[in-house]
């Protein structure tokens, strides 16, 4: 990414967010020789969170974009034979960095539309005129949301809670029946690993502090380690196509049932540029539907409905059998969970993993499943 500047000249595209989602599609519209710029209030700020996702997702993924690898995890007690990654932030950056994109330290206020192009308006007075403005600043807090509250901790003072380089989802051990949670365990690499405590999926959020007192409960230090505390919202509606192009997080890429969204933001990041760069040949307003289309295809749309009701599922189970119901789905065949976690596209795929789900857990269980 090219230095920052006070301002900058007009653009082809303005990026809102400096994120993982904001400077993949930044970095691929330069790559596609578009003129842009990107707008966050901190733009070289470090990333504090923990970004991951099964390697099969971004096969271009280079390997100093990795901070940890592991073959398998142990999900609900089962051996998930699918690689998973963690990544190292610094990496993912650099590995997102071009430089033909410009970085422009400021805070979005308003975007105005016209007809040949838009303005951005920062909190300082300043102005950024583009052609399409594309908006990755993720989304707020509300509805049903996935929290949690971890620890980085040395690898020793983990030990026995995970197989040595192992990464454990959902270890359920210890959760109350009336308020299900889980630890998450992930190896981070140099030495340190991820304890978090995790709520799946609640309407609102389960507060930090309930989480955090639960790891406490377990013996941890609370205090005596780096946290981190995580609040996805699993349910914002899609956007409505518009001038305003969405991404990330902010375009509904958020998986509804298990909270991912980077590896789809890396993936998709090249067509919506690709998409932009065809578009701006017939102005903005065909770039900015191009860009829309090229997120949410008719399938893309379709399985996202379908996880959207497996999220609703969820929230209907009784409390107390959501552990058994997600052994249940670790127990499918690993292509099956594939489909369901990482085919955005695949409504087959997806249907039949969770008719073969929905076949495998108890009858009682099934009417809460189809309401």
């Amino acid at each position: 990414m090219a230095a920052l500047a006070d301002d900058a000249d007009d653009a082809d595209v303005v990026v809102l967010g400096g994120g993982p989602a904001g400077r993949a599609v930044a970095a691929a519209c330069a790559r596609e020789g578009l003129g842009t710029v990107l707008a966050d209030p901190a733009p070289e700020r470090a990333w504090r969170s923990t970004y991951a996702l099964w390697r099969d997702e971004v096969p271009s993924l280079p390997d100093t974009a990795v901070a940890a690898t592991a073959s398998h995890v142990l999900a609900a007690g089962t051996v998930v034979g699918r690689e998973f990654t963690v990544l190292d932030n610094a990496g993912l950056r650099d590995w997102l960095t071009e430089p033909g994109v410009t970085a422009v330290a400021g805070t979005a206020t308003g975007v105005a539309h016209g007809r040949y192009g838009s303005i951005v308006r920062l909190a300082d007075g300043r102005r950024l005129a583009a052609s399409v403005v594309v908006d990755a600043r993720g989304t707020r807090p509300g509805g049903t949301e996935q929290t949690a509250f971890g620890l980085v901790l040395p690898e020793r003072a983990a030990a026995g809670l995970a197989p040595a380089g192992t990464p454990v989802f959902m270890d359920w051990a210890r959760s109350p029946a009336d308020e299900p949670g889980f630890l998450y365990v992930v190896p981070l690499g140099g030495g340190r690993v991820l304890v978090e405590e995790t709520s799946l999926a609640r309407r609102p959020g389960l507060p930090f502090g309930v989480l955090r007192g639960r790891l406490a409960a377990r013996g941890f230090d609370v205090a005596a380690h780096p946290a981190e505390q995580v609040r996805i919202r699993l349910d914002p509606p899609v956007p409505r196509p518009g001038r305003t192009v969405p991404f990330g997080a902010r375009a509904g890429l958020v998986h509804p049932a298990t909270g991912f969204s980077v590896a789809a933001s890396l993936a998709l990041a090249p067509r919506v540029a690709a998409a932009l760069a065809d578009g701006l040949r017939a102005g903005p307003d065909a770039a900015a539907r191009a860009a829309w289309r090229a997120i949410w295809s008719p399938r893309a749309l379709a399985v996202h409905a379908l996880r959207r009701h497996a999220l609703r599922a969820l929230l209907r189970l009784p409390p107390r059998d959501v552990p058994g119901f997600f052994s249940l789905f670790f127990a499918l065949p690993c292509h099956r969970q594939r489909a369901f976690t990482s085919g955005r596209d695949d409504v087959a795929g997806t249907a039949a993993a969770m008719a073969e789900l929905f076949a495998a857990v108890p009858w009682r269980l099934r009417p809460a499943l189809v309401r």
